[in-house]
């Protein structure tokens, strides 16, 4: 199906979801949850579908894009620059929300009832440390980190496969062939699966709706409005920074990924969007081994919209619960939330993860997440969205920067009616 009935089959999918879910939440609220458990199905399907196709085709794009670079130097060269502009993007993102935050005062505005002092939110604090962090890194077995999607654990498996096939040059060359076979059969299967996506946002939507109704927006309609306008504010910054780089072809750029944000948006995860992200930005001319790099490793150190929300959400609870955090303590939770933010891709509810851990370290009462706990779809909706922006511009920025973007590829449709006439 081409990208812009796709996108179009998603858009009207939102629409019937957000209406169907009123619908039910509204006017027959003794069958809502009934409803709501049958249209979730649809995304459940559709994301166990994705999960379905990510480790192969994670592994094998990136095997064939680092194989195809030749030599360990290349590698090391392209990861550099990579990480570099992800710690860039990753600190602006950061300080933005921190800005942002502090500017408009949410917690203040929203005057929210503070939970009792005894409330837990039901995520871990502790979760994270740095024995979490290499388990979620270092895998113990490749099928092992398949079988559970740890897209980190399988980029580290896949550097060190993909250097060893380059350092073999020749020798290589059959099982190269053969893995780009897998990459470009995965590829055909996403195709399959993408076809599924417009239900998947329907059943997302509708659920969600259904069973919280729209009146949960209203209430928390201010804090909510302003992080989206701090996500539009970051993707204003994140196109222009990518402008620099690539120059008004980043316009070009956000209008090719337009299929693959809506598909995060709505689905609330940007792991739905990857095979989508990844067929956009070969089109759009970034080479197939920047791009098969740059992209999953991005999965992992840049998620730019969700570190935003961590320090948007910690200066929140932190307005709520009225308790004032000096500069300084400022700068160091942006320096922790720099470090715990990386490799958290298989952490389940990262954020959330992160921000508790980032709450207890600086005493602030671990029991202002729950505020947050109720609309936390609606945001990492905003989040996913932005993960595919930031990630897609950096494949970009690198590809330019390796010489290696080329001419967009024009949709099949336009040179057909040039030829007619």
């Amino acid at each position: 199906m081409p990208s812009s009935r796709l996108t179009t089959f998603i858009i009207i999918g939102l629409i019937l979801g957000l209406a169907s879910g009123y619908v039910s939440y509204t006017w027959f609220p003794e069958s809502s949850a009934e409803f709501a458990e049958m249209a979730g199905l649809l995304p459940t399907m559709f994301l166990r579908l994705i999960k379905m196709i990510i480790a192969p085709l994670v592994f094998s794009t990136l095997v064939v894009g680092i194989a195809k670079m030749g030599d360990i130097a290349t590698v090391g060269r392209i990861g550099g620059k990579a990480l570099g502009w992800f710690i860039f993007a990753s600190l602006i993102s950061l300080t933005l929300g921190l800005i942002l935050v502090e500017t408009l005062e949410p917690g203040k505005a929203m005057q929210l009832p503070i939970p009792e002092s005894h409330a837990t939110s039901g995520i871990e604090a502790g979760a994270l440390s740095l024995q979490t962090f290499i388990a979620h890194t270092i895998p113990t077995s490749i099928l092992d980190a398949m079988a559970r999607n740890e897209i980190l654990q399988i980029v580290v498996f896949s550097l060190f496969f993909g250097t060893a096939m380059a350092a073999l040059g020749e020798r290589s060359k059959p099982v190269i062939e053969v893995v780009d076979v897998l990459a470009h059969t995965m590829l055909k299967v996403t195709g399959y699966v993408m076809l599924f996506a417009p239900l998947a946002v329907f059943g997302a939507l509708a659920t969600t709706v259904a069973k919280q109704g729209l009146d949960i927006l209203k209430v928390y309609g201010i804090f909510m409005g302003e992080f989206y306008m701090g996500l539009l504010l970051l993707w204003v910054i994140l196109t222009l920074l990518g402008g620099v780089v690539i120059g008004p072809r980043v316009v070009r750029l956000i209008k090719r990924v337009r299929s693959p944000v809506i598909l995060a948006f709505s689905t609330a995860s940007s792991e739905a969007a990857y095979p989508r992200t990844l067929e956009e930005l070969e089109k759009f001319g970034c080479s197939n081994r920047i791009a098969s790099f740059v992209l999953p490793v991005g999965y992992s150190f840049n998620l730019d919209g969700s570190m935003m929300y961590c320090t948007f959400a910690v200066m929140f609870i932190a307005q709520v619960y009225g308790i004032e955090i000096p500069i300084s303590q400022q700068i160091a939770m942006v320096a922790v939330l720099m470090l715990t933010s990386k490799g958290i891709a298989g952490v389940p509810r990262a954020s959330l993860v992160v921000i508790a851990a980032t709450l207890a370290q600086f005493g602030i009462p671990e029991a202002g997440l729950v505020l947050l706990l109720g609309i936390d779809h609606f945001l990492d909706m905003g989040r996913s969205a932005t993960n595919v922006i930031g990630n897609s511009i950096a494949t970009a920025v690198v590809s330019k920067w390796e010489g290696e973007l080329g001419p967009e590829v024009i949709e099949t449709e336009a040179p057909v009616v040039r030829q007619a006439g």
